[in-house]
């Protein structure tokens, strides 16, 4: 009997296509995934991955125009480590509201629990995308990431003077099969030696939140200055339009090392409707977590300085 000839599995790019009697643009998100990385990455052999997210980035100030793409594409590398600041409220410097119940939710501008305040300003939906990088860059589902930043007049929740009964801009989402979380929150303070900035934490799992160590990446998101030049000129935001033309990305005690190339999130929309703001974010758990330290002076600050109740220097 003649031999039969051996057909090899269809391919793209010499990639196995996991639906081969289907288009390329049918083979699912976790080959749509690889795709999005390998082109990446080749855009940084050449030199062109800092102009491309510089482009993403850009916008007019009345309207910004981010890149609705960017919610759905893979981080090109690793998020940098970052330090958690003074006020992370995990349970490392005094306050855990990790442990609290009501904690994991997605509307993070009212307190919960015993407490009733709700953080007033821009309404601002953060949207983190994470891609597991040990696994070869796929969604990171299963995730728990906790996210926090301060009010519109600079102070943080359960740290700074007159809100330490509060635990709102705090919040918990675990990721999807596409490897996203989503908040609905409020535009930040730009308070004295920060540029305005979101904190987040990536948990294994929303069984680890009740230790801080087990934290498998610490990091912030650098929010563009299209979008806090609109905000900032806003009523209840008049202290950050100030604080913000006495600092940059480049001279940014956490961003400046890079100007904050890897964590300047996309923007869309405007002051009136709301901002969408995105970042992809790589995690490697195959390296060690670096950051997630305490700094500044690791106690909670009440005097006054350029972003209102307080000036945290991180």
């Amino acid at each position: 009997m003649p031999q039969q000839p051996h057909h090899d599995p269809a391919t793209y790019q010499g990639r196995p296509l996991p639906r081969p009697g289907e288009e390329v643009v049918d083979q699912g998100l976790g080959f749509d995934v690889g795709t999005l990385l390998d082109r990446r990455r080749l855009l940084q052999v050449f030199g062109l991955g800092a102009a491309a997210a510089g482009l993403a980035a850009c916008g007019g100030s009345g309207g910004t125009s981010g890149t609705a793409s960017a919610a759905s594409s893979a981080a090109a590398g690793e998020i940098p480590d970052e330090t958690a600041g003074p006020y992370p409220g995990d349970g490392s410097n005094g306050p855990d509201v990790l442990e609290q119940s009501g904690i994991v939710r997605s509307d993070i501008r009212s307190s919960f629990g015993e407490a009733t305040g709700t953080a007033a300003g821009v309404p601002m939906t953060l949207e983190l995308v994470l891609s597991d990088l040990a696994g070869g860059g796929i969604p990171f589902e299963g995730v728990a990431v906790y996210v926090w930043h301060c009010d519109r007049d600079g102070g943080y929740s359960m740290y700074s003077e007159g809100i330490t009964d509060q635990n709102y801009l705090r919040g918990v989402q675990v990721s999807d099969a596409a490897g996203r979380v989503r908040f609905t929150s409020i535009v930040p303070a730009c308070y004295t030696g920060r540029w305005p900035h979101v904190h987040f934490e990536v948990y294994p799992d929303q069984a680890a939140l009740t230790d801080a160590t087990s934290a498998i990446a610490t990091s912030q998101v650098a929010l563009p200055q299209e979008l806090c030049d609109a905000v900032y000129a806003q009523p209840g935001y008049e202290s950050s339009l100030a604080t913000l033309a006495r600092v940059t990305l480049d001279s940014d005690n956490v961003f400046g090392d890079d100007g904050g190339a890897s964590q300047l999130a996309t923007v869309s929309g405007d002051v009136t409707a709301g901002y969408a703001v995105t970042l992809a974010v790589g995690v490697d758990t195959g390296t060690t977590p670096t950051g997630g330290g305490l700094s500044g002076d690791g106690a909670p600050s009440g005097a006054p300085g350029g972003g209102g109740r307080g000036g945290p220097p991180d």
